[in-house]
């Protein structure tokens, strides 16, 4: 049987000449080569995988919440989150996203909703307010030392459990129960003392007095909230009224509840992730010099990308600053990411299918939900396309 590649011809004399002809062996070699470059480019085994740690010894964790961290600079502390319509973009984030990465954060408790939608192997929570850093170390104390949700509302609010909640209530089931239960100042007086020997004596986390005075004074705040567990400075919960209920029982935008304490499933992810020392709250400014790039050559060392980046507000305030926006980019082009790397914003307005007058427009403390890429943004940054807010908030979707 004769060889594709092989021709034979008869010369007068009878004798054969053996002809190769070249063309079908070069395609095999362009095919081979070709299925090769195919293999390596899309074949994770060709790629570093990241060197992430799968948990921080107590030393690594608070060496990088100080070492990260800037100066504490001055912003009005709210203790809760005040976006109620936080988890209407949760859908879309979680199909555009890559569970697995790192999630970058702003605020207090939101963060844990989106963590445990998102998935990823480490977080960090980046903000101005020193109190940010010290409230999410006092939920790190009580998730630690809670095994499910029922104890964590319990230790949260300092409230008796309530007979008859199990690992299947919902958040609503949950809250309308611990509403009808007092609050307990001698359970205040064990908790708050409990979740100071966690941080110093367990942890060996090192604090000032005017942080171990901050630790009392929100966890108190927490404590006095009342009913409806409100807890912004003032009793009113944000700028909306937005209880603590309110946004643990809020849904996305296709009415499934999202929030960490929806289900334990999702409270689960959270804990697990505070039990190994991976979430660290850092005191940065987003414009600042430090926090951000010290987080992002973190990611470069261990060959991790961004998966979601959750900005809040913030971004609007930096544009009335001067050039704190185009720091802030700059800070943001530092990190790795790749194109699934997602922005969480929440704005006062919002454009669709490229409108020139805004589709939505809130007033007040009322807030739209927004998802951007954050490859794309960068790119219309580093291209010059980004000159106020407005650029940032067209490039954005609810």
């Amino acid at each position: 049987m004769h060889s594709l590649a092989e021709n034979r011809f008869f010369t007068a004399g009878g004798s054969i000449v053996r002809i190769i002809n070249r063309r079908p062996i070069l395609r095999m070699r362009l095919v081979v080569v070709v299925l090769a470059s195919t293999v390596f480019f899309s074949s994770p085994s060709f790629f570093a995988a990241d060197t992430l740690p799968s948990q921080l010894s107590d030393d690594v964790f608070w060496r990088m919440v100080s070492d990260f961290s800037e100066g504490s600079g001055s912003f009005r502390f709210e203790f809760m989150s005040n976006e109620r319509e936080f988890q209407s973009v949760i859908p879309d984030l979680v199909a555009t996203t890559k569970p697995g990465g790192v999630y970058l954060g702003v605020g207090p408790e939101q963060n844990f909703t989106y963590i445990a939608a998102t998935q990823p192997k480490m977080a960090f929570i980046t903000d101005i307010r020193r109190e940010n850093m010290l409230e999410h170390l006092i939920y790190k104390a009580i998730f630690e030392m809670s095994s499910n949700r029922v104890e964590f509302v319990s230790r949260l609010f300092s409230r008796k459990v309530p007979a008859g909640l199990t690992a299947r209530s919902t958040a609503r089931a949950l809250f309308q129960a611990y509403r009808a239960t007092e609050a307990d100042r001698e359970m205040f007086t064990r908790n708050l003392e409990a979740i100071r020997d966690r941080l110093k004596k367990l942890h060996h986390f090192e604090f000032t007095g005017e942080d171990d005075a901050s630790i009392e004074y929100i966890y108190r705040t927490i404590f006095n909230a009342g009913d409806a567990f409100i807890y912004s400075t003032g009793g009113f919960g944000g700028f909306r009224g937005a209880t603590y209920a309110d946004l643990m029982t809020a849904a996305d935008g296709r009415g499934e509840a999202r929030s960490y304490l929806a289900t334990e499933e999702n409270f689960r992810v959270v804990r697990e992730m505070e039990q190994k020392n991976l979430i660290v709250p850092v005191v940065g400014d987003f414009a600042g010099p430090k926090a951000l790039r010290r987080i992002a050559q973190y990611l470069k060392d261990h060959n991790a990308t961004v998966s979601a980046f959750y900005t809040s507000n913030v971004e609007q305030y930096l544009f009335q600053q001067g050039d704190d926006w185009r720091r802030f980019l700059s800070n943001v082009a530092t990190f790795p990411m790749d194109a699934s790397g997602t922005f969480i914003r929440s704005a006062h307005f919002a454009y669709n299918n490229g409108s020139v007058q805004p589709t939505r427009q809130l007033s007040g403390g009322n807030f739209v939900q927004l998802l951007c890429p954050m490859a794309d943004l960068i790119n219309a940054f580093n291209q010059g396309r980004i000159q106020d807010y407005d650029d940032i908030i067209r490039r954005s979707r609810p």
